[in-house]
């Protein structure tokens, strides 16, 4: 009996989907940087990789990627994990970013993998990914401070994550401190069923007055497949895109 998985495209076939996927974001980012007015180069593309395989990430490596964004610990540790056995002294300038909501007792984790986390969101988690950073420096498992955005809470759901506005001034003084840690900006995801082009200006407002406190904290990681063209209108410097590059997500079975 041929117990194959026939749903997934052969190799070759894969490596050419992605190709031509990633070449029209690609274009589609150089489009709306230049409507915007801004260089290519202010606005980087993270490709999302979360519920894909590693074999994906290689595909990306070799049309040129070398950041890549996952949301769950336990599968990005996994794929870090064989990506570094396939790639050998390759996987060494690939950074991998954690861009889901973080609970506290994945910090230790987290923070011997992750280049750049998007997520803080609590003076709590920083404490943990502080420690746990401080760790993995002092062992020889980290070459440099785990990098933090904070998220900002556009709609105050504390179910959807990120920091209400009026705490940000003051868990970017604790991201500042922190031995481990290493404050580079603000990410936000506009409320569902939002007009994304009005938060993102509204997003834009805040960081702007986010880094007048904090001029190192440049970084604005916002816009995703289906509204990158207003975040970059607005600021980001980073869009992250998973959809319209890898197509949807897979089925997994259990």
């Amino acid at each position: 009996m041929d117990t194959s998985d026939t749903s997934a495209p052969p190799p070759g076939e894969r490596a050419a989907e992605i190709a031509a996927a990633l070449a029209a974001v690609r274009l589609r980012l150089a489009e709306a940087c230049a409507a915007a007015g801004r260089a290519p180069d202010e606005v980087a593309l993270l490709p999302v990789t979360k519920f894909f395989p590693e074999s994906d990430v290689r595909i990306l490596y070799a049309l040129g990627c070398r950041e890549f964004g996952e949301s769950r610990d336990q599968e990005a540790s996994a794929k870090v994990a064989e990506f570094g056995r396939d790639m050998g002294d390759g996987a060494r300038d690939v950074h991998w970013h954690m861009i889901g909501r973080l609970q506290r007792n994945k910090a230790r984790s987290v923070a011997g993998w992750a280049h750049t986390i998007h997520s803080v969101d609590s003076a709590r988690l920083a404490s943990a990914l502080d420690r746990a950073s401080a760790e993995a420096f002092d062992a020889g498992r980290r070459r440099a401070p785990l990098r933090v955005l904070l998220q900002v809470s556009l709609d105050d759901d504390p179910g959807r994550g990120g920091v209400p506005i009026g705490d940000l001034e003051s868990l970017g003084e604790s991201i500042e401190s922190a031995r481990g840690l290493a404050l580079a900006g603000l990410m936000a995801v506009p409320p569902l069923g939002s007009d994304s082009d009005a938060e993102f200006a509204r997003l834009e407002d805040i960081h702007s007055r986010f880094v007048a406190s904090f001029p190192g904290a440049t970084e604005l990681s916002a816009g995703m497949t289906g509204d990158l063209e207003a975040a970059v209108r607005h600021g980001s410097t980073c869009v992250r895109v998973g959809t319209a590059i890898l197509g949807r997500r897979p089925i997994i079975s259990t």
